[in-house]
């Protein structure tokens, strides 16, 4: 039995947005950080003491966590709502909460304002992007609409 091509959009349509630039950036530079750290601090000269030498090995992980952290942003779709993981925080919000998309000149990536006044950034789709990452914003603006439509505004 062929696959229905409707499933296929709807799945491509709910797919989650991850920024493209911004990851490859972040997973290469955290892998020359995690291969450089252990062989600066097996290989720099005598002079430097332990404390030293855990102070470089120390700030050489801090780099490669936040390394991690800026690779794994993103945001899950479903059809309930959204989860957004930012680079230090996380959240879900339901379709019924997101009032709007934003992602206007000068925004380094997509805000979503909320029904109660807050806004959320979705760093999961970043101006650095370019034209991937105004498509992403409309495609994200199309799930806003599709999942808070009602009977009044159909």
């Amino acid at each position: 039995m062929p696959a229905d091509p409707r499933d296929a959009a709807r799945r491509a349509l709910h797919a989650p947005f991850r920024p493209r630039l911004a990851r490859v950036v972040a997973l290469v530079l955290g892998v020359v950080v995690a291969v450089a750290t252990p062989a600066l601090v097996l290989t720099i000269p005598g002079e430097y003491g332990v404390p030293d030498l855990v102070g470089f090995a120390l700030v050489g992980g801090a780099i490669v966590w936040f390394c991690w952290r800026q690779a794994g942003v993103r945001a899950q779709v479903d059809e309930h709502g959204i989860a957004v993981r930012n680079l230090m925080l996380s959240r879900r919000v339901e379709w019924a909460e997101v009032v709007s998309v934003r992602f206007g000149q000068g925004r380094p990536w997509v805000q979503l304002d909320l029904a109660d006044g807050d806004t959320l950034a979705v760093m999961g789709i970043q101006r650095a992007d370019g034209d991937f990452a105004a498509a992403e914003a409309s495609r994200l603006a199309t799930l806003v609409a599709l999942h808070t439509r009602t009977a009044q505004n159909d």
